[in-house]
């Protein structure tokens, strides 16, 4: 349904608050959101049926509480879009085009704003509960709702065309390496691989681009820590799951308040979690200063540690993290490579390929190197060979080299060597 006009809305609006106060609505829903939808609701539909609004016609009485309602208490004409658990993520450019993700494909949406005002309003309920505000002198804001999705926020005058809204949801479900595998994700003996892996204690780096499911792969790959680890989470909005594990302590990057104190950033977390004995330290992802003590951690013996980097490629990690660690450093690049030799052993790459599959496109492993400090030896490659009819990516996982660390299997008690022998068969 489009949205009632603004005169509408505003008549309909002002005869509610003669009944209830926007500040009784905005207590009643803190308390129980579902309550409040049903007093509201109620108020409505007395107004409506007494004839307070002639304009909306019978017929519509249904769609304009609904309207009003998700205006009040929700997100408007996205509220739907983000009860929907097949949407993973929902844009807004501005109140007339809203756009949503869907099995890895942008949609457009009918549904639209009534107005820049309109989509203020929602932009100000998602982000007032949490303490932030968004105005011309601080016109970008990050956040996360309590249901854990992640907001990003942009006002005029740094977007041209109206205010901007991203919500990335927040999935329930978490997958593990079997489930991912039989999604499509990777092959069984990759799934194997990255097991051992991680019972192996490698530090391991997952990289990918935006949505390309860097987090959904740490999750799985996390299921895997034994029960008896002590495990510190450090994110900037809360992703990871861990509701399976006895111990794990989860700490959250704080941003500035209104005042403009209090924040603690990710590089503060990983200097306090150092001081908290943990086994292994999981960082949702490293962008900034942290990769210093991130990979001094690695270092100092934080085994089995887990991270995401944002990188278009595995090859452009090393130089990434370079730049991070240069900029709060003075290391010489030659040093900061050698340090990452000795401290990262495996990066996974993560794809969003054509057709919205997310799969694993490359594994390799981190190994010293006199010239260049490290370097990247791949050890499987995705290798796409065609589409289907249907436009679905084909191709398959090749094992290109045999990784170094299989050996220690059979040493540590993880596998022996005729179930490695075994593995080796399958990747052929």
């Amino acid at each position: 349904m489009k949205s009632m006009d603004r005169k509408t809305r505003t008549q309909l609006c002002d005869l509610l608050y003669e009944r209830i106060s926007p500040e009784t609505i905005a207590a009643e829903c803190s308390k129980d959101r579902m309550q409040a939808r049903a007093q509201v609701k109620a108020h409505l539909q007395q107004i409506l049926i007494g004839g307070s609004v002639p304009q909306i016609p019978m017929n519509r009485y249904a769609e304009a509480i609904e309207d009003m309602i998700n205006s009040l208490l929700g997100f408007g004409p996205i509220d739907d879009l983000l009860s929907d658990e097949e949407i993973t993520e929902v844009m807004v450019n501005g109140p007339k085009k809203i756009f949503y993700e869907r099995d890895g494909h942008l949609f457009p949406s009918d549904r639209t704003f009534g107005d820049e005002e309109a989509l203020r309003g929602v932009i100000d309920r998602i982000i007032s509960p949490l303490g932030r505000r968004i105005d011309e002198q601080t016109p970008i804001v990050n956040a996360r709702l309590k249901e854990g999705h992640r907001v990003h926020a942009i006002i005029p005058p740094v977007v041209l065309d109206g205010p901007t809204l991203t919500v990335r949801k927040f999935r329930a479900k978490i997958y593990t390496l079997s489930e991912l595998a039989g999604l499509g994700s990777f092959p069984d003996w990759i799934s194997v691989l990255l097991r051992w892996m991680v019972l192996l204690r490698l530090n391991i780096a997952v990289t990918g681009g935006t949505g390309s499911g860097k987090t959904t792969l740490l999750n799985a790959l996390s299921l895997e820590i034994g029960h008896g680890e002590r495990i510190i989470t450090i994110e900037d909005s809360a992703e990871l799951k861990f509701h399976a594990h006895p111990h794990v302590v989860r700490l959250e990057a704080r941003a500035q308040n209104i005042e403009g104190y209090g924040e603690i950033t990710i590089r503060d977390l990983v200097i306090t979690s150092l001081r908290m004995r943990p086994d292994r330290i999981v960082v949702g992802e490293v962008r900034g200063g942290e990769a210093l003590e991130m990979l001094q951690a690695m270092n100092t013996g934080h085994d089995g540690s887990l991270t995401t980097v944002h990188a278009n490629s595995p090859f452009e990690l090393i130089s990434r993290l370079t730049t991070m660690v240069s900029y709060n450093s003075s290391m010489g690049t030659d040093q900061i490579t050698a340090q990452i030799a000795s401290a990262l052993d495996i990066v996974i790459h993560q794809s969003r390929l054509s057709d919205g599959s997310r799969r694993v496109t490359s594994i390799c492993e981190v190994v010293p190197d006199k010239e260049a400090g490290c370097r990247l030896v791949e050890i499987v490659r995705f290798e796409q060979t065609g589409l289907s009819e249907n436009g679905e990516v084909v191709g398959r996982n090749t094992l290109c080299h045999r990784p170094l660390f299989l050996d220690d299997l059979a040493i540590k008690g993880i596998a022996t060597r005729r179930e490695v022998l075994t593995w080796q068969a399958q990747t052929r």
